[in-house]
């Protein structure tokens, strides 16, 4: 399957347009924000239905406690800021008033990862999957582009529960299908292949398409695959790729430790032990500079997951 850049748009973006779309069928969904209403795209939202969002100012905890007592009171609760401030400020609010006690929250996080850029390490938060992922009772999503963080909005809109959507800051290709369904916990296969399996997710979904063309040119046939949903995790599809190639490469804008490279290679250590090379930061943090510039420093780029590709298979007995 081919799919086709159709010019590029930022995740946050499609996540202001799914919490409008959301809000608009579902009168029960509320909005909290942490002073960061345009930046995580909640002002569309704001304006549409002002009687159902919260600024609650630069105050996350306090944001999480209020997300979750309207939870309790049957509303469905979008609790948006940085996904720095969305998870380690507020980790012990999450644990205990979201995740342990079930209530219906969605944490909403915006400018994930390394490619928030210029604002430095502070800022660029690479262990939050690992975070979210850890607590009992959450799902964990991580769409790949607008069109799919739009559809991705709107499951976790559906779905009762707590969950964690991921979404960044700068425009990246949107090459997925507008108007498509979105079902958590349902990994995509984006291209088929026998030679190697390459997991990808968020902003790195797309650099694996380029990847899988380059390793062609070579005569290696690479399977691309969308893990958007990191918990629950789609064990099957993860397992027939890997039982077919006896390769996988997994590539993420987060740290090796806790990231979706682990949650997968944990998965074959127990089922199907398999060779793997991880393409993602490892055990440092972020600094100043452009997105672009930042995925080259910290390898994470096509030609890296190229690389990792054909090292595995050079290692293949």
């Amino acid at each position: 399957m081919n799919f086709i850049n159709s010019g590029n748009k930022d995740t946050r973006s499609g996540f202001g347009a799914g919490l409008l779309e959301a809000g608009t069928r579902n009168p029960n969904i509320v909005a909290l924000c942490a002073d960061l209403t345009g930046s995580v795209k909640m002002d569309a939202f704001a304006h549409a239905f002002p009687e159902r969002f919260f600024q609650c100012g630069i105050a996350e905890a306090n944001m999480m406690g209020v997300a979750a007592g309207l939870a309790i009171t049957g509303k469905i609760s979008f609790a948006g800021t940085f996904a720095g401030f969305a998870t380690g400020r507020v980790y012990d609010q999450i644990r205990q008033s979201v995740a342990y006690s079930r209530t219906n929250v969605k944490i909403v996080a915006s400018h994930a990862g390394i490619t928030l850029g210029e604002d430095g390490a502070s800022h660029q938060i690479m262990e939050d999957i690992g975070l979210m992922r850890m607590l009992p009772n959450m799902v964990v999503i991580n769409p790949c582009d607008y069109n799919q963080t739009v559809a991705a909005t709107l499951a976790v809109a559906a779905h009762k529960g707590p969950a964690y959507l991921r979404f960044g800051r700068p425009s990246v290709p949107n090459f997925t299908a507008p108007n498509q369904t979105f079902e958590i916990g349902k990994a995509l296969l984006m291209r088929e292949g026998t030679d190697v399996s390459i997991f990808a997710t968020g902003h790195l979904v797309w650099e694996a398409l380029l990847a899988a063309d380059v390793l062609a040119e070579s005569g290696i046939s690479a399977e691309v695959i969308n893990i958007h949903t990191i918990k629950p995790l789609d064990e099957n599809a993860i397992l027939t790729s890997a039982a077919k190639t006896r390769a996988v490469v997994t590539a993420e804008e987060h740290l090796v430790a806790g990231g979706m490279g682990e949650a997968v290679a944990g998965l074959l250590s127990r089922m199907l032990p398999t060779r793997q090379a991880f393409v993602a930061v490892d055990d440092r943090f972020g600094q100043s500079g452009t997105p672009n510039e930042l995925l080259k420093v910290y390898g994470l780029t096509a030609q890296n997951i190229v690389a990792s590709s054909k090292r595995i298979l050079e290692q293949q007995p």
